[in-house]
């Protein structure tokens, strides 16, 4: 695929950055080929792989989602100003 100066200036408009008009000519030829090698990407046969996260096969561990309070209010508003009944106190701000 060929990028032409119009297009560089075009996607720089877009991603609002400044080219100078002597650099657009390299950035067409770079942007050239890069869109090349990306259409290399498309012609490997990808039927049959699975989508992958890591590079290595991992498990992440599971926990049983159960809700709480946690068990430790007093140590989480221990360090606010204000506290009241295990809760951050705050002063009132709409009336």
């Amino acid at each position: 695929m060929s990028v032409d100066k119009a297009t560089v200036a075009k996607i720089a408009k877009l991603a609002r950055i400044r080219v100078e008009e002597d650099k657009q000519e390299a950035l067409s030829d770079e942007l050239s080929k890069i869109l090349d090698w990306v259409e290399q990407l498309s012609e490997i046969d990808t039927d049959g792989v699975e989508p992958m996260t890591s590079v290595v096969e991992m498990f992440q561990p599971q926990r049983t989602d159960e809700v709480n309070d946690g068990g430790y209010a007093k140590r989480v508003t221990s360090n606010a100003p204000e506290s009241a009944h295990d809760f951050y106190a705050v002063p009132k701000v709409v009336e």
